[in-house]
């Protein structure tokens, strides 16, 4: 299990860099001049000669990403004398826009995002795999009937549709709760869960209604097997064959799945936090691809790249434990 361990790491290290490459060539050869984007429309050809050198945009693109990278660990300084300043490492290079580091930026905002999306995870995995468990034991039945047609309206609706739906019904016209406002847990708890409370419902009733189908189905393609049928010859109890038979096999492809969606909404929740008004990450990236603000660009994207690596490299392992034969593959 270690050198499997090993293996998966290496190979998202890997990954990482190749993502790094493509993802920084591709943002710095769009047709935007970032030089001439940090002092608006009536800036002067000698400010942008100057702010070009300054934050490293005269140089070649292979120049210019290798000092991307050696930022990411050792920081990297900006201009020379008086002007001179320096993003500590990790850094993502600098916002022009924004006058302030993007590493900065991203952990200013990166803890409302994290906030929507362990709330939201949990939410919904709790709904997805009950819902989804009752109707796979109540198969055929009323239970099982609900739950398949919340999985299908729950799919088919989009999230900025509930969203709007949502904040309208419950903030706008029946004012049970106050327009959300974002505060800080650790300054206003009450506050924090009043505006966080319809972020995480929306985004945990569309993500449950896949969980549900997933679920049934899984645990039906386990109830069917020649193991579980043993299992009742030997006279186990249907506690004892769901937990350590049914839903081992049935959480395989939730894990999958679970991976993939908790590290894209780390990555950046947009839709969500757009609706809400919430400060993330998300909204953060919007903000930067109105402004062609490409160093926010290519910072965000990375922190999603990671995210999702990060979740294949977890659920690389969690396979390794649920299932051996992958350890041994």
């Amino acid at each position: 299990m270690f050198l499997f361990i090993i293996r998966r790491l290496f190979f998202a290290v890997v990954l990482l860099l190749a993502v790094s490459i493509f993802t920084y060539f591709i943002f710095a050869m769009l047709p935007a001049d970032p030089a001439a984007l940090t002092c608006g429309k009536n800036c002067k050809p000698d400010i942008i000669a100057a702010n070009r050198i300054r934050l490293g945009y005269d140089k070649s693109l292979i120049e210019q990403y290798w000092l991307f990278l050696k930022g990411i660990f050792v920081g990297r300084d900006y201009g020379t004398g008086a002007a001179a300043f320096s993003c500590s490492a990790p850094s993502l290079g600098y916002s022009f826009g924004q006058h302030d580091c993007v590493t900065t930026l991203i952990a200013k905002t990166f803890p409302v995002t994290a906030y929507l999306s362990i709330g939201a995870f949990i939410l919904w995995m709790v709904l997805g795999i009950s819902l989804g468990s009752l109707a796979a034991l109540k198969k055929g039945k009323w239970q099982d009937r609900l739950a398949t047609g919340f999985s299908a309206v729950g799919v088919s609706l989009p999230t900025f549709y509930i969203g709007l739906l949502v904040l309208f019904s419950v903030v706008i016209w029946l004012q049970l709760l106050p327009f959300p406002s974002y505060e800080s847990p650790f300054d206003n708890p009450g506050k924090f869960l009043t505006t966080m409370i319809l972020p995480w419902l929306v985004l945990a009733v569309l993500s449950a209604a896949s969980y549900t189908r997933l679920t049934r189905n899984g645990m039906l393609e386990a109830m069917n097997e020649d193991f579980v049928r043993l299992g009742v010859a030997k006279g186990l109890t249907q506690r004892v064959i769901l937990r350590k038979y049914v839903m081992r096999q049935a959480l395989v492809p939730i894990v999958t799945i679970a991976g993939l969606d908790f590290a894209g909404l780390l990555g950046g929740a947009i839709i969500t936090e757009s609706v809400f008004s919430l400060p993330g990450m998300g909204k953060m990236s919007i903000r930067a691809v109105v402004d062609s603000d490409l160093p926010v660009l290519v910072g965000t994207t990375m922190v999603a790249a990671v995210f999702i690596v990060l979740a294949n490299v977890v659920v690389d392992i969690a396979y390794g434990f649920l299932d051996p034969r992958v350890r041994v593959k």
